[in-house]
């Protein structure tokens, strides 16, 4: 059943599933689609501060810098399965555009087997290493102790992530990123609660604040699987279809594989940049923490626009909507890069109440100011390698943000701190890193955007049917 004509005769409540992106005007389908990602993101980072301030608060400073430390980590391991669910969101997107259920279909049951078997893998490795991973870090030996219980009972929960991120890609996929705000919205909510019941009356450990994220996790992955379940709906998953369809893996490892490896190996990069900032002690430790939170609120207008980005041109480009895709790829990455920028701006004259926030130390303090004044007037051009990953996704292009990012990002990167830390151990060297790669990959980006045609082979395709 075509899907125009599902929406047209549906019933009123199954027609709010799902959003075709490849009519109306592109600006408002991009904002209409991406607010509610930007108020799902802004309700995680403030979450996600709420949760830091209450560790901080009732554990102390050895506990904030443990849970801090971990953050690049636990990305490091569940980055690559966020990455390769783009790719089921990619093809879910475009055959939703072409509006071919059948294939489609195959392509939500085929992804959802698949993140399965890999949170399930996951799980049991993060469990298994999580003993040994602060060692590797460099962790201050203080704080190790208090990483390893949190990172253990993190992970055995990291299986509701990786459903809960790919239930929401399939949302995502078809339009509907109203379901997933609502369903973070319960699940922080709870996490925020039972944070303050474990750490505050119960007067329990830092293991409990993983404990709440785990429960809050499953709790938002079940109410996502609970609407997927639904009769009528355009994913309509059901458990008699779980079955991985060779055609359909071929394309989900085609565009997913590229960014699960891109975000892997971005994440083995910040694990290693984490591990230099841990040399500067608990105080470079807390503060780069520190500002890492407040850095979150610029990934907001990012993190929206450029996963609107990928099911826009997705959709567009299946049905064939060149000139449409285009017209919606420049409005997304301006819209992006403003807002960053206003963020940054912000951050740069109000840094030193936002640090003072989660930490009471003066020199930590002082070392987090520091590190937004040289990063937070660039956001512009990290809201641009963003979107124009995002833009190169949709498209079917995964390898060229992969190549982009692993070669600047990582690279790049590494090499320039390592040498940087060796001949002068300045934290402020280490700092100016980020500003640096995003302006050499925003260069890349810009060139490949206009002296490419990245939708070149679809055109092609067509003309040729």
């Amino acid at each position: 059943m075509p899907y125009k004509y599902f929406h047209m005769h549906a019933p009123e409540h199954r027609r709010r599933d799902a959003t075709l992106m490849t009519e109306g005007n592109p600006r408002r389908v991009i904002f209409a689609f991406a607010l509610p990602i930007f108020l799902s993101q802004l309700f995680q980072q403030l979450y996600s501060i709420a949760d830091a301030w209450l560790v901080s608060e009732f554990l102390g400073d050895d506990a904030f810098a443990a849970v801090s430390s971990s953050g690049n980590l636990i990305h490091l391991m569940i980055s690559f399965f966020v990455g390769a669910s783009m790719g089921a969101g990619v093809v879910i997107s475009r055959y939703f555009g072409a509006q071919d259920p059948e294939r489609m279909s195959k392509g939500v049951h085929t992804s959802i087997l698949i993140s399965l078997i890999c949170g399930l893998v996951l799980t049991v490795c993060g469990v298994v290493l999580a003993p040994f991973i602060p060692v590797w870090m460099n962790l201050d030996p203080e704080v190790v102790p208090h990483a390893v219980a949190y990172l253990r009972w993190y992970f055995a929960g990291s299986v509701a992530l990786v459903m809960y991120n790919t239930f929401k890609g399939v949302m995502n996929a078809v339009g509907d990123s109203r379901r997933p705000l609502y369903y973070l919205i319960v699940s922080s909510l709870l996490n925020i609660g039972l944070d303050w019941l474990f750490l505050g009356p119960m007067d329990l450990g830092i293991e409990w604040a993983a404990i709440a994220t785990t429960i809050s996790q499953v709790v938002s992955a079940l109410l996502c699987l609970a609407q997927l379940c639904r009769k009528g709906t355009v994913y309509a998953l059901s458990w008699e279809k779980l079955r991985i369809d060779p055609e359909i893996l071929k394309q989900v490892l085609r565009y997913g594989l590229p960014t699960g490896i891109q975000n892997s190996v971005i994440g083995l990069a910040n694990v290693m940049v984490q591990s230099h900032i841990n040399t500067f002690g608990k105080l470079g430790t807390a503060a780069c923490g520190a500002y890492a939170k407040i850095q979150g609120f610029a990934f907001l207008p990012i993190t929206s626009f450029s996963m609107s980005l990928t099911t826009y041109i997705g959709q567009n480009l299946g049905a064939r909507r060149y000139d449409r895709a285009k017209a919606g790829a420049r409005f997304g990455i301006w819209s992006s890069m403003v807002m960053a920028e206003i963020i940054g701006v912000i951050l740069f004259f109000f840094a030193k109440p936002f640090v003072a926030f989660f930490i009471d130390s003066p020199e930590a303090i002082a070392i987090g100011v520091r590190q937004s004044m040289i990063e937070s007037l660039f956001f512009f051009l990290l809201s641009y390698s963003h979107c124009l990953a995002g833009i190169f996704r949709g498209a079917g292009k995964a390898t060229v943000p992969m190549f982009v990012m692993l070669g600047v990002w990582c690279v790049f990167r590494i090499a320039y701190i390592t040498v940087a830390m060796r001949i002068n151990h300045n934290i402020d060297l280490l700092f100016w890193a980020y500003p640096i790669t995003w302006l050499i990959s925003s260069f890349i980006y810009l060139v490949y955007y206009y002296k490419s045609d990245w939708i070149h082979g679809f055109e092609m395709a067509e003309k040729a049917a």
